[in-house]
């Protein structure tokens, strides 16, 4: 009997959160030990902070007039809160309401501290999980009520990513600087990680893709390597976008769950009750 595999393909620190959790929930379903999957890490994209001299001082005297900060992922709220080594509202004289795409992020505000203030920094989050992306980001900002000439917004964000935001809102009027707080680096093709992708049995196995940054180079790493196809195995990805990028590079079986971990666990687990062992 082949064993069934589960590749988490996020970086390293955000994958090993995802495994235990997996592992924890997987635990107390009662799966038998033979039944057990095997799971892998496979960081497909490493985040690199930026930390040039100037970047916290820029990014300092830029907040003191805006209007609005957006995050586009926890790695950018890390990153940042890292280099300016200063709490949220410390940093103007008014305080800055804050636009994030899902709940990962606002879990990472809250970590440090923001939104739980005694007079609580606004945090702008789409109210339902299946639209925890730019486009209902926008449509959460909507409910400020503002006339958005001349307002200034600042994204945080990766090097590189979607820029359809920050078009909307310069679109709207605002005066939209994207501030590049990190850098996403591919895994190497000699890293020692592919190494237990060549033993993985790809009509058993499932892939947990989360970037369609990493499912673009994904592809090309599996197509320079690998004589197996994707064809054989399934994916599941927590975004119609991501979704549409698996199919792309050959995955024979997509699956779109909700966002976030819960939501990737649960999905996990029907498609470990639906493949034969």
């Amino acid at each position: 009997m082949s064993t069934k595999t589960i590749v988490i393909t996020r970086p390293r620190g955000q994958a090993q959160q995802l495994i235990e959790a997996l592992n924890a929930s997987l635990l107390a379903s009662g799966i038998s030990k033979e039944n057990f999957p095997k799971i892998i890490s496979l960081p497909l994209l490493t985040i690199v902070p930026k930390n040039e001299k100037h970047l916290a001082t820029d990014i300092a005297n830029t907040l003191k007039d805006a209007d609005l900060a957006i995050f586009v992922s926890p790695n950018a709220i890390e990153c940042v809160m890292r280099l300016l080594k200063k709490s949220w509202q410390d940093l103007s004289e008014k305080t800055i309401p804050i636009g994030v795409m899902g709940g990962s992020s606002q879990q990472a505000l809250l970590h440090h501290g923001i939104g739980m203030e005694p007079a609580p920094t606004t945090i702008l989050i789409p109210q339902h999980n299946d639209q925890w992306d730019s486009e209902g980001l926008w449509a959460q900002l909507h409910t400020l009520g503002w006339d958005w000439t001349g307002r200034k917004v600042i994204i945080f964000k990766g090097e590189g990513g979607r820029d359809w935001l920050a078009d909307t809102l310069s679109k709207a009027g605002a005066t939209v600087e994207p501030i590049s707080v990190y850098s996403r680096m591919p895994l190497d093709l000699d890293s020692p990680a592919w190494e237990a992708i060549h033993e993985v049995d790809f009509p058993q196995s499932l892939w947990l893709l989360t970037s369609s940054e990493a499912v673009r180079y994904l592809g090309k790493a599996i197509a320079d390597q690998f004589p197996q196809t994707l064809k054989a195995a399934s994916a599941i990805c927590p975004h119609h976008q991501i979704a549409d990028a698996a199919e792309r590079i050959g995955f024979g079986e997509v699956f779109t769950s909700e966002p976030g971990d819960a939501a990737l666990i649960e999905a996990t687990k029907v498609w470990l009750d639906s493949v034969a062992g």
